[in-house]
């Protein structure tokens, strides 16, 4: 009898995998390695718009850290690989299953959001707009027209946190900051935070003459014939800080002048669509950012503020009966925070959708830090200058 029948038998040969087994198993484990790296280290992102000019560019590939702020466990586990919300080559086929979703939670990470980190996080109004590439739109639409006349041009999306689309916005606020903004110039606390030199604003520049070389203005891509005059050799041209003090020292510019909007309500509206608030993107506030464990007043001025962090981002049943403001059945004089909550705005300041039009970002919906460009492309360069060497590798500040 053989006691060592456990053992395996040294003559026994070990059978060879077939060539598409073996490929199989190496595909299934780069799928799944290449997952991991992507929902708990580091993702690629691309930038479609412009609201982040001059700091990011329409055409960046930049990679997004997800260890900095610490990695956020799936919302939605069971999802097809490398898709976000629709399948590829589809616009509508969702490419995951809503059927099985997890509470929000989150890793561990190296720092805090900190004031001016770029960051990418999950569009917050994706519960209630649409959202199919279409959201910078949406907000200049809204801000010529109005909130309400452009609605049903959109369809209505509603999508789990983690699958609505992605934005990349500066973090200009932090919880508990207090937030306010006055012809142009963002303040935090009380003090003044000026756009970065990459940031964008409307200048007005009054020329001595016409009669120049318009392309030395090339380099800083400023096109007065799409810039009508508003004066006699008078324009308004959206620029850096940076831009500004290089056509200060031409000699045919006569001055260069911050043009904000001017004090008064903004035909769209701007956060928290209060009639009672005559804000715009230039003039709004103060507005105090939530922090986990703040207590609010809760009375008419501070619940157009406040009503959507309470309601829609921490899930309570918020109801106004007689005059008297209820939540989850009980009346309410004060609210406690359960999340932390950020003010996030684009450094083209007058082509941003941002904080100043749908409020505050919750911290379920911060996806990570924005870390490096990789690759830029600019398609409406010719074929040999199509990649921005100069950007590639640079550091996102």
């Amino acid at each position: 009898m053989n006691y060592k029948f456990w053992q395996r038998k040294k003559d026994v040969t070990k059978k060879k995998k077939s060539k598409s087994r073996e490929w199989v198993d190496a595909i299934v484990f780069a799928v799944v390695a290449a997952t991991i790296i992507r929902v708990f280290f580091i993702e690629a992102y691309t930038i479609p718009s412009g609201s982040m000019e001059r700091s990011l560019l329409i055409g960046d590939f930049l990679f997004v850290s997800k260890v900095n702020y610490g990695p956020r466990i799936p919302m939605t586990p069971v999802a097809f690989p490398f898709a976000h919300h629709t399948m590829p080559l589809t616009t509508s086929t969702k490419a995951y299953w809503d059927g099985v979703q997890w509470k929000y939670h989150r890793l561990p990470g190296l720092s805090e959001i900190k004031r001016n980190d770029v960051v990418v996080f999950n569009f917050p109004e994706g519960d209630t707009v649409a959202v199919e590439n279409q959201a910078d739109s949406y907000y200049n639409m809204v801000r010529n027209m109005g909130r309400e006349q452009v609605r049903n041009s959109f369809t209505i999306v509603d999508r789990p946190v983690d699958k609505r689309e992605n934005f990349i916005k500066r973090c200009i606020a932090i919880p508990g900051d207090v937030i306010a903004m006055s012809n142009g110039v963002a303040s935090v606390n009380g003090k003044q935070e000026p756009l970065k030199n990459t940031g964008m604003m409307p200048y007005r520049v009054e020329f001595k003459t016409m009669d120049f070389n318009y392309a030395v203005l090339d380099e800083f891509k400023l096109d007065l014939g799409n810039s009508p005059a508003v004066a006699e050799n008078t324009y308004v041209i959206n620029a850096s800080p940076e831009i500004v003090d290089k056509l200060k020292t031409f000699d045919f510019v006569k001055s260069v002048t911050l043009s904000p909007d001017p004090v008064g309500p903004e035909q769209g509206g701007v956060f928290p669509h209060d009639p009672n608030r005559s804000w715009n993107r230039d003039n709004f506030g103060p507005i105090k950012v939530p922090a986990k464990g703040w207590t609010v007043k809760i009375d008419s001025v501070t619940m157009p503020l406040y009503y959507r962090a309470i309601r829609t981002y921490e899930g309570n049943k918020v109801e106004k009966k007689d005059g008297i403001w209820y939540i989850n059945d009980k009346v309410a004089t004060n609210y406690t925070f359960k999340m932390d909550y950020y003010w996030m705005m684009g450094d083209n300041r007058h082509n941003s959708a941002d904080s100043r039009y749908w409020g505050f970002v919750p911290e379920d919906h911060i996806v990570g830090k924005a870390l490096f460009i990789w690759m830029s492309w600019d398609s409406e360069a010719s074929f040999f200058s199509k990649i921005r060497w100069s950007r590639l590798f640079r550091g996102i500040h």
